[in-house]
């Protein structure tokens, strides 16, 4: 059976310079390009991507900054374009979540055609489903591509990479989490975070 490497929200946003950034976000998607170009044992890649319309109080003017944020990751925005320090040469499918909720799991994220994915500067565009078709969650792509093992890096630790994790070994799936390759909001919260996902039966390592 296959092994995926999710890359979670690695978008300007969410790096230095954007509306939500994480300490480390860039010099992050750097180093998972070098993972990427030396790792021998996986089967695809796939990246999510916040991809914000209206996600209601997910937004805020006066964020808490635990259940309420400032906005970012607006779809169609700069902000919500992969970085440009991550190589996608090698990603597979891109998965696009939270038009209109939070949606923190990348396994809420909805199939993106690669040809309208953007990268650094250029601008992010919306996607539209073709002939009607349903849309495709990553759940449904990594089943009909017979995965079973899943390793997850990304941002943020505390936050999306945690829901993402949970969410995968919940739905079946050997999941491991790469300590090195993720970047947090809180470094208490995210340590917090990988114990309990220890705890929940994922792999950190």
């Amino acid at each position: 059976m296959a092994k995926a490497l999710i890359i979670v929200d690695v978008q300007n946003d969410f790096c230095e310079g954007g509306s939500l950034a994480v300490a480390g976000g860039a010099n992050l998607a750097s180093e998972i390009s070098e993972f990427l170009e030396n790792a021998q044992d996986l089967d695809f890649v796939v990246a999510t991507q916040d991809w914000h319309i209206d996600p209601g109080a997910h937004f805020s003017e006066t964020p808490d900054f635990l259940n309420s944020w400032p906005m970012h990751c607006v779809a169609g925005s700069k902000g919500a374009a992969l970085h440009r320090n991550l190589d996608t040469e090698d990603i597979d499918a891109y998965f696009r979540k939270g038009k209109f909720d939070a949606a923190y799991s990348g396994f809420d994220g909805l199939l993106a055609p690669e040809d309208e994915v953007a990268v650094g500067e250029r601008e992010a565009h919306e996607s539209v489903a073709e002939d009607g078709e349903a849309p495709i969650s990553l759940d449904d792509w990594l089943r009909e591509n017979d995965v079973e093992d899943v390793v997850i890096v990304g941002i943020a630790t505390d936050h999306c990479v945690r829901a993402t994790a949970l969410d995968a070994i919940n739905a079946g799936y050997n999941t491991t989490v790469l300590r090195d390759y993720v970047a947090g909001v809180d470094e208490d919260a995210s340590e917090e975070a990988l114990e309990e996902l220890k705890d929940a039966g994922v792999e950190v390592k």
